[in-house]
């Protein structure tokens, strides 16, 4: 469907307020890394920075920016990275060792070494590539983590573009996580094989919803078809899915649900013909079939731009779209139906000819709405530079898409692992910052417990269900809480554990029902010990001393 060609125009709504909350710079940025590395509430920020467009320049440090809770930040680069130079493309925050804090993937260009440094719980790094990743120089485009074979820790996808550098031919790895921050290569068995020329992006993204990560490698050939959806088969081996749209000189891909089906579609920025936009709509939520809808994006120039976010900027529930550009002005689109019809919004950001590598979406400041970042190299004074939000909060919960069904099969007592599909305002490789997901269980209907879901690559979280006794029905359930505290709730789902259960009133559970039992529940009455909670309501009461007695044996 063809839009009209004419631009929305709205008061400025994101300013330019570089200045005042920046460190003046001017080193060549390629990437930006958006997370809370010193655990006090608040997105800081590392700048993947690499000199040289087509052959190795001066090794630059990975900036390190700290943010003081109001968007004002500090180059805190060398008391927290000391040391580290590179041609760094890309960054990535992850905790790799299960450890509760963020480390740090940087990928380098020109055949060097990826670097993986190690948060000390504090936000600072120590470099422990070696003994941890294996040892091979690549020319890397971008690196990032994801859980490929559903085991809980992050696994790593890297583009590998030969030894000359990004615009050479390679073949794509894939490291495997065992448990403890230490990665084995198992590109050889687990990704088709084949070198592919210049690859600019890979992206992990449930494409199918079978709640595992299927994987996007996105590239700047110009021969049609040249980027790749590959799908997982739920443990982590990849195979090629046939019937992406052509596409060709792809910088970067976004994933996001544009049309609110649940599904997501995916943005690749340059990639459409005469270096457009390639927007693809995820057309039967299985992946199986995409639809090239590019006409829909409302003007869709010719221009080189290289990065996308979606993000919902008027609070109205919906994905809009911020596009980073080279030496021009970034174009903001708000999606007008909210089926993913984008019309582009002039006069809504500072004016700006810096050429904007890459661009990130969050809220920096605290203050709810969603604020933009971008990152400046090849051209321009290579000033990163950050716009507030003056427009409206988010007021808007988390989203819970979908909820996987436990099947426990016939072997009792196991933990229950539950993936989760999640969506909020707006989007990045590793998900959106949220305040806490959590995994709520329970018996009887009773959602009494906790834990703590984990982020496992962009929209998609996981938890673990405790073993749980023979025979019980578990309730559980996914609550998600935003970075500004909105609280969404998924549906309540249950299974029943296999074998025979015990009876309630057996609270010493020694076989019998009987006045051991009756004695443990009045000596816990009024509170809500488990031992004398036979109902599971978690309040030991008069339903706890009928279950007793109803069961009374001796």
């Amino acid at each position: 469907m063809l839009f009209a060609n004419t631009p929305t125009v709205f008061a400025q709504q994101f300013a330019d307020q570089t200045s005042t909350r920046f460190p003046v710079q001017t080193e060549y940025t390629n990437y930006i890394a958006v997370g809370d590395i010193d655990s006090d509430g608040d997105l800081d920020i590392c700048f993947a920075n690499g000199q040289g467009y087509s052959s190795l320049g001066t090794l630059l440090k990975p900036r390190i920016y700290i943010n003081g809770g109001t968007g004002i930040f500090t180059d805190q680069t060398d008391t927290r990275v000391g040391g580290i130079t590179g041609c760094f493309r890309s960054a990535e925050f992850g905790d790799v060792d299960l450890d509760g804090d963020l480390d740090l993937l940087l990928g380098q260009d020109y055949n060097r070494q990826m670097l993986l440094l190690v948060n000390n719980g504090s936000g600072v790094f120590a470099n422990e590539t070696s003994g941890r990743i294996p040892t091979l120089n690549t020319s890397t485009a971008r690196a990032t983590f994801g859980d490929v074979d559903g085991d809980g820790d992050l696994d790593i996808a890297l583009c590998n573009s030969g030894a000359s550098g990004r615009f050479g031919t390679g073949q794509p790895r894939l490291y495997l996580n065992d448990g403890t921050g230490r990665f084995t290569d198992v590109t050889t068995t687990r990704l088709p094989q084949g070198n592919v020329s210049q690859q600019m992006d890979v992206l992990f993204l449930d494409a199918d919803g079978d709640f595992d990560l299927d994987l996007f490698l996105a590239t700047r050939a110009t021969t049609p078809n040249q980027s790749r959806l590959w799908i997982n088969n739920g443990t982590g081996t990849f195979a090629s899915l046939g019937n992406f749209p052509n596409d060709s000189t792809a910088y970067a891909y976004d994933a996001g649900d544009i049309d609110g089906d649940g599904d997501l579609d995916l943005l690749g920025t340059n990639a459409g013909s005469s270096n457009q936009e390639l927007l693809a709509r995820n057309a039967n939520s299985a992946g199986t079939s995409w639809t090239n809808i590019s006409t829909s994006i409302s003007p869709n120039p010719s221009s080189d731009d290289n990065d996308s976010k979606f993000f919902d900027m008027d609070n109205d529930g919906d994905f809009d779209l911020v596009i980073a550009t080279l030496g021009s002005t970034k174009r903001i689109y708000r999606n007008t139906n909210g089926l993913g019809a984008f019309t582009q919004v002039t006069n809504a950001i500072t004016t700006s000819s810096d050429s904007s590598l890459d661009v990130k979406v969050a809220d920096f400041d605290g203050d709810g709405d969603y604020d933009i970042v971008t990152g400046q190299g090849e051209s321009g004074a290579f000033q990163n530079r950050i716009y507030i939000n003056s427009g409206p909060a988010d007021t808007i919960a988390p989203t819970i898409i979908r909820t996987e069904q436990v099947v426990p099969g016939s072997v009792a007592g196991d933990p229950r692992p539950v993936r989760v599909t999640l969506r909020d305002g707006y989007t990045s490789h590793m998900g959106f910052h949220a305040r806490s997901v959590l995994l709520q269980y329970g018996l009887q209907g009773q959602l009494t417990q906790s834990v703590a879901m984990r982020l496992t690559g962009n929209c998609l979280w996981r938890g673990v269900i405790p073993a749980q006794v023979a025979g019980s029905v578990v309730s559980y359930s996914v609550q998600a809480t935003d970075a500004v505290g909105n609280v969404g709730n998924g549906p309540v789902l249950t299974f029943t554990e296999p074998g025979t259960p015990p009876q309630p009133g057996d609270r010493n559970n020694d076989g019998s029902v009987d006045g051991l039992d009756l004695a443990m529940v009045l000596a816990a009455f009024g509170t809500s010990s488990p031992d004398g909670d036979a109902s599971g309501d978690g309040f030991v009461d008069g339903e706890d001393l009928t279950i007793v007695l109803a069961g009374f044996t001796a």
